[in-house]
């Protein structure tokens, strides 16, 4: 193994961005465990995300402090939206703290906003930036997996596996809502695990009669319970299900939450049958992440804290098949990893029904 190009201790701020997300924690203590028991690095962590690097607010992070963090769901620095690029001395504030703290480099742990923000502060104005990837809905290109997902693929899993000994107790079509705003990742795994009778995604407009029709048929064959699970920005083909207008927040994203219960409505209304909706909603975030997760975050965490001293900026730590990675942080910039069709259609053909 070569010998990294800083072979000094450095000073490292890290912050997290966007959503909360179960791992985060984890990459925090392992970048900080092996910056300073092999390195002997200084970690300085920001405070709920960009604001806490304009107003300087900061954490020491140390083995003591991030002790008995690996389990533990959340962030320790806390974690907002909002972005330096969103007011005009937003930069100047980020350029100013990383030069006044003496920091050599500053780790973005984030999803595409966050990713988005460090790629354009690193190429458009040279700062030493790197990324981490992360976001239960596993839709960040250039990385086969981020971590939070398996966590989130569990916790629907586990909701879904109870709700099918109520759904056949009542005789009931349950709809289970997951999180999922511009991919269904999620609805997708955690359809396939807990053995629904349909996924519906963002990336395939679904058909409300076709729905329907497949669960008449599921109901003529002996089979009156059903599971339907709905990605929030599952959205049905063009004039089939009225949604009305769509309400936007601060940040421009639409605000989601809510269709399951209209296609609920809607099959409820076409066949006569009793139907519930279950929203997870942000218990998919929270909590104790996987071991899988645990391990994924800490091969990240890791290997963002070796890119620091091989001074791999406008980089993000990536899985590749079994190996942990570097991707030009370019990669994920307006881009969004949707699900494979093929696995999708495959499953669909043979299990769904």
């Amino acid at each position: 193994m070569a010998a990294p190009l800083l072979s000094r201790p450095v000073r490292v701020g890290i912050l997290t961005g966007g959503g909360d997300c179960p791992g985060l924690n984890a990459v925090i203590r392992a970048a900080v465990r092996k910056g300073e028991r092999v390195y002997g690095d200084e970690m300085i962590g920001f405070l709920d995300a960009w604001d806490g690097v304009r107003d300087r607010r900061t954490t020491p992070l140390s083995i003591d402090s991030m002790r008995g963090m690996l389990p533990r769901g959340g962030t320790v620095l806390g974690t907002r939206r909002g972005s330096p690029f969103d007011t005009p001395d937003g930069v100047d504030h980020v350029k100013q703290t990383i030069s006044d703290l003496g920091l050599d480099g500053l780790i973005v742990i984030g999803g595409n906003g966050s990713l988005s923000i460090a790629c354009r502060l690193h190429s458009e104005h040279g700062l030493p930036i790197l990324g981490v990837p992360k976001t239960i809905d596993n839709d960040i290109e250039g990385t086969d997996l981020t971590f939070g997902f398996t966590t989130a693929v569990q916790i629907a899993t586990d909701a879904i596996d109870r709700l099918h000994t109520t759904a056949e107790s009542h005789d009931r079509v349950m709809l289970v809502e997951v999180m999922g705003r511009h991919t269904g990742w999620i609805a997708t795994h955690a359809g396939i695990a807990g053995g629904a009778t349909a996924v519906l995604i963002p990336e395939i407009p679904f058909d409300v009669e076709e729905l329907c029709g497949r669960l008449i048929r599921r109901h003529d064959r002996g089979r009156f319970a059903s599971i339907v699970v709905v990605a929030e920005g599952a959205e049905p083909i063009a004039g089939t299900l009225e949604m009305g207008e769509k309400i936007y927040d601060r940040f421009g994203h639409v605000v989601l939450g809510g269709i399951a219960t209209r296609v609920a409505h809607a099959i409820g209304d076409r066949t006569g049958f009793e139907t519930r909706v279950v929203q997870l909603g942000h218990v998919q975030r929270g909590g104790t992440p996987t071991a899988f997760d645990r391990v994924l975050s800490t091969r990240f965490g890791v290997a963002a804290i070796d890119a620091v001293h091989d001074e791999q900026w406008g980089k993000m730590t990536v899985l590749k098949g079994e190996q942990i990675e570097l991707e030009d942080l370019t990669v994920a910039v307006g881009q969004t990893r949707t699900v494979d069709r093929e696995l999708f259609d495959g499953v669909a053909a043979h299990f769904f029904a």
